[in-house]
């Protein structure tokens, strides 16, 4: 049985976004409009990086915007933003592609992480995610089980 990682309604594309602050917020509305996390769940991460630093970068151009359980997550899952155009955190670490994550405990999204970790370590299937013009194609990125 196949899981489904991402639904539609969790993916936006070609979105515009002056610095990654406002990305990361928009990031993080996504995933309370798609009833994954409680509006303080976008703080918590914004915090979290002003804190600690873009410790959220998990490959070139990639970052995964995430906070604590507790910090107002409702259920598991993801979202997924394509930048119009790369916004640095700072020189030399920019993004295009942000995949929010919502987490209820420490094991529950080992699934997740392995389908993103599969997904942004094939060159093919990362040019694919940031250059992605339909929705379909990140649906298809996510959701299929390649490589089995």
């Amino acid at each position: 049985m196949k899981q489904k990682i991402i639904e539609e309604d969790a993916i936006r594309l070609n979105v515009l976004a002056k610095d990654w602050e406002e990305a990361v917020r928009y990031c993080g509305e996504v995933l309370v409009e798609t009833g994954i996390v409680e509006i303080t769940y976008i703080d918590a991460i914004i915090k979290g990086i002003k804190k600690f630093g873009p410790y959220i970068l998990i490959a070139p151009g990639v970052a995964l915007p995430h906070a604590r359980p507790e910090d107002g997550v409702i259920k598991e899952g993801i979202c997924i933003i394509i930048l119009q155009e790369e916004v640095a955190f700072e020189p030399g670490k920019e993004i295009k592609v942000l995949i929010g994550l919502a987490a209820r405990d420490n094991e529950s999204h080992i699934k997740i992480l392995q389908k993103i970790a599969e997904v942004i370590s094939e060159e093919e299937s990362m040019e694919q995610l940031k250059n992605a013009k339909r929705k379909e194609e990140i649906l298809h990125l996510f959701n299929e089980n390649r490589g089995a």
